[in-house]
């Protein structure tokens, strides 16, 4: 009975499924693409105590994937993005009266030259007390649509002046927009000493994720948290697309999955789901569909809710800048 019980623990560790969410404005009603009213923080806050999710630290997390180690499925990380003065105004009393930490990631050229919707130096400061702070670009730029030199003097820029004004070095970084290619993630790999970088891509972590490509799931407007828990990571090595096409044209869909699988669902912005079929663990979808939009989300899993994602962003700088290889 004792190995049944140790088995069982085991295979639920082995698919542990902990989530990332990402949160912009609050109680500010004239964005409401990107706020969060405080009776639905308060709701959402109610959701994780009475179903005994663990809001802890990111930091927690990212040494975990450091390690290798197994992420606990009930683990839930809350991340607000940019530095809008509506979280020192309207959320972080409610993040103190949980006790729930946060990490705050700054858009620094907005908090310094005090544009009037950020959050002053001295305000996160303050709000540094009961969370972590990280760092989220100095101009807010599509990074794609830099050329390398400036996706380095970008960031430096941010570095430099957040060390400045808050005398601590940031150890993570999230993307403008949740946007970014292979090439920018190399980039910032190798000049800075990030910890972790975060995206906006829904999905979950577990031991296998790269801690700098980590999914967070946004939480604007009115959500179904039990929803956004469903997901879980699905494993796939993508072959095709690497790149969001020149010519705007998705012609394959190429990727490696586990054996096992003998159909999966394929999610395509503006397309939707479809079926498709795995044989000896191979997905080949020929497609030749027209991308409506610059921002493409592909999603390819065993059903809706377990995925993989690849998100290919339209670039608009002179070729071979940044290939996003």
């Amino acid at each position: 009975m004792r190995y049944l019980f140790l088995v069982i623990i085991s295979f639920s560790y082995l698919f542990a499924n902990a989530h990332i969410f990402v949160y912009h404005r609050f109680a500010d009603d004239r964005y409401p693409s990107a706020n969060t009213s405080k009776e639905e923080l308060i709701r959402q806050f109610e959701y994780f105590k009475k179903n005994n999710l663990q809001v802890v630290p990111l930091e927690k997390i990212i040494t975990k994937l450091k390690n290798k180690e197994d992420i606990p499925s009930n683990w839930v990380a809350l991340t607000i993005d940019d530095a809008y003065k509506s979280f020192y105004d309207n959320g972080l009393e409610i993040f103190k009266q949980y006790n729930y930490p946060f990490s705050l990631y700054v858009y620094v050229e907005a908090t310094n030259k005090h544009y009037g919707d950020y959050m002053s130096w001295e305000q996160i400061k303050e709000s540094s007390k009961y969370g972590t702070i990280g760092l989220h670009s100095y101009s807010h730029p599509r990074l794609q649509n830099l050329t390398s030199q400036k996706v380095i003097s970008d960031t430096k820029k941010a570095y430099d002046t957040f060390v400045e004004k808050l005398n601590i070095k940031p150890t993570s970084y999230a993307y403008p927009y949740g946007e970014y290619t292979g090439k920018i993630k190399k980039i910032l790999r190798e000049n800075f000493e990030f910890d972790a970088i975060l995206n906006q891509n829904t999905g979950s972590i577990n031991n296998k994720t790269d801690r700098y490509d980590i999914p967070r799931i946004a939480l604007v407007g009115e959500v179904n948290i039990a929803h956004k828990l469903r997901y879980k990571t699905f494993d796939v090595e993508w072959y095709e697309p690497k790149v969001f096409p020149e010519d705007g044209i998705l012609r394959r869909v190429h990727a490696k999955v586990d054996p096992k699988y003998k159909t999966l669902k394929l999610y395509i912005t503006k397309e939707g789901w479809r079926d498709v079929e795995v044989k000896d663990g191979i997905v080949d979808e020929n497609l030749n569909i027209y991308l409506k939009k610059a921002r493409i989300r592909i999603m390819l899993g065993s059903d809706v809710f377990t995925i993989s994602n690849k998100v290919l962003n339209k670039i608009k700088i002179n070729k071979g800048e940044i290939n996003g290889k």
